[in-house]
């Protein structure tokens, strides 16, 4: 019978989203691949550190530990191969058993996502998201400069999600951008009992929803909804929810408060949102990553500072 992949939820990430190689990359950004490559061939011994996604991986790999293989984490870089293999002896180093990784040396790799039926695709290159969400997989910006996750819940990974054009489509938000914050309210209020679209990121919670009733004993997921919703708007994203039969563990309707502070509190190993100024002040306090989708990033101004969603 031939390997497949089906049936487990596949993580592809880059190597920098995985592992700090910050320092090197100050090298390829001069432009000079092969200084890049002969530095990580001179480094291949040492360890790369953890980056911003280790904890999370790290984290999930642990539902395969009762033997039934449910987690498939897959490196999909734009490293060279020889690098590439600096990648793999660093997860080997850190007990990460990451058997599949594909190295393009500069060329976009979002392309293998289909064949690999990624679930979520997680890298630093901003074109390579956004090109992976319009081909319909959860993707997401990781900012290597986010904070990294704590280690105060070693048994469950904990995701905090955005609502608008992440988990939902952006229909609400258009109508707060284009009418403001009244009619926003006033719409989502009239129309409470009728579901929001997905999202991009719903496929993902459905995977995580699947993993986490398949679970183990030692490991559990929790899960979090963190917006800038509040009364009434909140009634019609709870019973969106409901109508997926998917259950989230906390939600956080902020009014518009800055989040980060709040998800310090929550301390996921991750958290996505698909404003650019929500997630510059969340990686001060957690890990995150810019869901480039929705409204809010298809035209320039003032959306990603939008105090609504």
């Amino acid at each position: 019978m031939p390997t497949t992949l089906d049936g487990q939820l596949v993580v592809a990430i880059s190597s920098r989203a995985l592992f700090d190689f910050e320092a090197e990359n100050q090298v390829f950004e001069q432009g000079d691949d092969r200084a890049y490559m002969q530095l990580q061939l001179e480094r291949l011994q040492q360890p790369a550190r953890p980056g911003v996604a280790f904890s999370l991986v790290q984290k999930l790999m642990r539902f395969n530990h009762s033997g039934q293989p449910r987690v498939e984490v897959v490196i999909l870089s734009r490293n060279d191969p020889v690098s590439g293999m600096r990648v793999f002896r660093s997860a080997q180093h850190y007990g990460l058993p990451i058997e599949r990784g594909v190295f393009t040396r500069g060329e976009p790799p979002w392309r293998y996502l289909r064949p690999l039926r990624a679930n979520l695709f997680l890298s630093t290159h901003l074109s390579d998201v956004r090109a992976a969400l319009e081909a319909g997989v959860p993707a997401a910006q990781v900012y290597p400069q986010s904070v990294h996750a704590s280690d105060a819940h070693p048994n469950q990974v904990r995701i905090a999600f955005d609502g608008d054009a992440v988990l939902f489509s952006d229909e609400a938000e258009r109508v707060y951008q284009a009418q403001g914050l009244s009619a926003f309210q006033q719409h989502e209020a009239s129309k409470a009992g009728l579901p929001l679209p997905g999202g991009p990121f719903k496929p993902l919670l459905e995977a995580l929803h699947r993993l986490q009733s398949a679970g183990t004993a030692q490991m559990r997921i929790r899960t979090a909804l963190v917006t800038a919703r509040s009364a009434p708007a909140h009634e019609r994203a709870i019973r969106t929810l409901m109508n997926w039969n998917i259950e989230v563990d906390e939600a956080l309707f902020l009014g518009g408060l800055p989040k980060g502070e709040f998800l310090r509190e929550f301390e996921p190993d991750f958290f996505f949102d698909d404003q650019t100024g929500h997630i510059e002040h969340a990686a001060r306090h957690v890990p995150s990553g810019h869901v480039a989708s929705g409204i809010s990033n298809a035209v320039p101004g003032p959306g990603p500072h939008s105090p609504k969603s």
